[in-house]
């Protein structure tokens, strides 16, 4: 993996639509690319992480020229990704979102952001910690360079112990592969005290789609008709599979007590 520094003209984007899912206003991404390189995400296709050097100068002029608002940070590109244990973009947004008195939700795989821990803690802040599978196996496929499950989990517990809003998220939930896995999930979250768990079906769009497939093609070969069927002329799953994945979430979400949504 290569690390390379860039200068941005630009850090802050307005979320245009209402996030009912992250529920955040703005998003700032600190890195460019991710090194965790999941088959489920198009910001894993490069070899260069791209580290925005100039990201803080750039934040505190746009910060000064918007309304107040709840900023998203690892919208798209891991936060706290390995390039963070050098560059420390993200602890210093976390610094400059502390004095400027904005609120923000972190979204990550990385048991990393609990070296910041005492900083979150002087914040109005928010973490979604992301967990696809608690099989290995499932996971050296389609998330190679990521942290272990029990690191994550590890890292919700640590979060809630030290009193920071903290939930999970089953995103995205991979067709045909980690259903059985479901009801294990929302009990691993409940027991680590996650204060919700979010969950979304895996959209599969462009040079995304044929990675992804290829993927499949080499592990999962008996599942390509399924996903051709499942996924035909569009991005998104058919929206029944949709409705039988949501139904089943709620249900044992209801059964461990534990919110599907935000409601804090």
């Amino acid at each position: 993996m290569e690390y390379k520094l860039i200068n941005c003209d630009s850090v802050v984007k307005k979320i245009t639509r209402k996030d009912a899912l992250f529920h955040g206003n703005y998003c700032v991404d600190p890195y460019q690319n991710c090194e965790f390189g999941c088959l489920y995400c198009d910001s894993s296709f490069e070899k260069i992480i791209y580290a925005k050097a100039n990201v803080v100068d750039v934040l505190k002029k746009e910060i000064a020229q918007i309304e107040h608002g709840r900023i998203i940070i690892g919208s798209v590109n891991d936060p706290y990704q390995n390039a963070e244990n050098t560059h420390q973009l993200t602890k210093n947004i976390l610094e400059t979102l502390a004095q400027y008195q904005f609120p923000c939700h972190i979204l990550t795989k990385s048991p990393l952001i609990l070296r910041d821990i005492d900083l979150l803690s002087s914040l109005q802040c928010m973490v979604t910690i992301s967990l696809t599978s608690l099989d290995d196996r499932v996971l050296r496929v389609f998330e190679p360079g990521a942290p272990s499950p029990k690191d994550r989990l590890k890292a919700v517990e640590k979060l809630r112990d030290n009193g920071i809003n903290t939930g999970v998220a089953m995103i995205p939930m991979i067709p045909y592969i980690v259903e059985s896995e479901i009801e294990r999930i929302v009990q691993a979250a409940n027991d680590v005290h996650a204060q919700y768990l979010l969950h979304k079906h895996l959209e599969l769009k462009g040079d995304q789609e044929v990675l992804f497939k290829n993927m499949l093609e080499i592990h999962y070969p008996h599942l390509l008709p399924k996903y051709d069927e499942l996924y035909k002329d569009d991005f998104n799953p058919r929206k029944q599979y949709i409705h039988e994945l949501n139904k089943m979430l709620e249900l044992y979400c209801n059964k461990y007590r534990i919110p599907g949504k935000i409601t804090i």
